[in-house]
C-alpha cells in the first residue's frame, strides 16, 4: 500500500499556515498543504522532513513535527500520514511544485470543497489541531 504525507506548517506566530495551489492532478486548482510519497525503505518522519524541504525549502532544523494523525483507504490503496510543526524561525519558502502561499485567514470554511483538497479533511486535521494547540505553542 502506497504511502502518502501531508505536512501543515504554521509561522512562528501561529498565526498564519502555508498551503499551495495545486497545479496537476489530484485536485488540480484547489488548495492543500504541502506533502507527497513515502518512499520505499524511507521512515515516515524523515519522509516528512524530506518532503517538506523539496515543496517548500524548509530545513529540519526549522521545524519540529508532531505525528498528528493518519488515514486510510484501503479501497485505493494508500494511507496518509499528516505532520503538524510550528516554525522556530522566519524562513523564506520556495517550491516550483505547486504555488505556495502563507492562509492568512485561520476562519475560512476548510471543509469546502470546491476551495480545499481532500473531501473535507482540511477541515478535519484544523479542527483536531485547535483541539490541541498546546502542543504546538
Amino acid at each position: 500500500m502506497q504511502g502518502y504525507n501531508l505536512i501543515v506548517v504554521f509561522d512562528k506566530s501561529f498565526s498564519k499556515m502555508l498551503m499551495c495551489k495545486r497545479l496537476k492532478e489530484p485536485y488540480l486548482g484547489l488548495m492543500n498543504f504541502v506533502g507527497g510519497k513515502i518512499e520505499k525503505g524511507e521512515s515516515s518522519v524523515d519522509a516528512a522532513y524530506r518532503e517538506l524541504f523539496e515543496e517548500a525549502a524548509i530545513e529540519r532544523k526549522s521545524i519540529d513535527l508532531i505525528h498528528l494523525m493518519d488515514f486510510s483507504y484501503p479501497l485505493d490503496p494508500c494511507y496518509v500520514e499528516v505532520y503538524a510543526g510550528r516554525l522556530k524561525e522566519d524562513v523564506t519558502v520556495s517550491g516550483d511544485e505547486n504555488t505556495l502561499f502563507w492562509q492568512e485567514d485561520m476562519e475560512d470554511n476548510f471543509f469546502d470543497m470546491s476551495k480545499y483538497a481532500g473531501e473535507g479533511n482540511i477541515g478535519h486535521i484544523l479542527e483536531h489541531i485547535k483541539l490541541n494547540k498546546k502542543k504546538f505553542l
